[in-house]
């Protein structure tokens, strides 16, 4: 198995919630699977063993592609292993290797932040932002278990700090849980958009431009876990990492104010990719 993952990708839905069969034709691509198996991990050219960041039993998210397909007992199961830069699909080896690297450390922020040589800046920090929505869903799933329109009835971070959505006609307070659904939904739309994303190879960088918006939006969805549902925040967080990761991320492309850097944990984060901008 070496650093290899194999999981059990979860059945497609047959019936809506209505109800109603669904074709097989018509019936969603599931990118979510069980792991049933994970090798002792990578190792380097120097003996030491690079662990895997998943365990059996894990939930886990797929790439849209890849994987190897293994046929047991009639069930259908995928396998993944390292690849390098050079041997990636070209339209989407970015957000590949990005995954790959998250699955063989997710807690090495530094790798996963380094960029293959001469990759553009652009869909880097493009196909990162689509990375941290994806897992930030996994956090909205969890957050759902307490996070109710009657108890969360503002998006709120501190005292000072209230968030208002910008999904309706005019900006106004919603419940935190439906906030942080709108924010996610409008930054899958706008990353999406054929008119400022039409290409994943290479993008303009008047549409590069929109990125902050989305990251001073989406990163109000950490702020309110943490400050408000903190057990839920760190054990996702010890988990994944995502919000350190997303940290360094917008220090290291100034795609937000150190001000708006509100979760206290990060400080170091904040400092650490500070430092490195003045060493720079």
């Amino acid at each position: 198995m070496f650093d290899r993952v194999l999981v059990e990708r979860l059945a497609a839905e047959t019936v809506t919630k209505g109800g109603i069969m669904i074709p097989e034709k018509s019936q969603a691509k599931v990118l979510q699977a069980t792991v049933v198996a994970v090798g002792p991990g990578s190792t380097s050219k120097d003996g030491k063993v690079t662990p895997v960041c998943v365990k059996v039993g894990d939930k886990v998210l797929l790439p849209e592609y890849g994987g190897t397909k293994v046929i047991l007992e009639d069930k259908d199961f995928y396998n993944w292993s390292d690849e390098s830069f050079e041997e990636m699909d070209s339209t989407l080896a970015v957000q590949q290797y990005i995954q790959q690297n998250i699955r063989s450390d997710c807690s090495n922020i530094e790798k996963i932040m380094e960029p293959p040589e001469g990759q553009d800046e652009g869909v880097w920090k493009y196909e990162h932002l689509r990375q941290f929505c994806l897992e930030l869903n996994g956090l909205a799933v969890k957050l759902q278990n307490e996070c109710h329109p009657d108890t969360c009835t503002q998006m709120t971070a501190t005292e000072q700090w209230i968030f208002l959505c910008a999904a309706h006609k005019t900006p106004k307070e919603c419940p935190a849980i439906d906030y942080t659904r709108h924010t996610l939904d409008g930054a899958a739309c706008l990353l999406n958009s054929n008119k400022y994303f039409p290409s994943r190879v290479s993008i303009k960088e008047s549409s590069v431009a929109k990125l902050g918006s989305v990251c001073r939006r989406i990163y109000r969805i950490f702020s309110h876990a943490y400050f408000h549902h903190r057990q839920i925040f760190d054990k996702y967080e010890n988990e994944t990492f995502l919000c350190h990761r997303f940290t360094r991320f917008v220090m290291k492309y100034n795609l937000m104010s150190k001000d708006n850097l509100i979760v206290p944990i990060l400080e170091e984060e904040v400092q650490s990719a500070t430092a490195g901008e003045s060493d720079a």
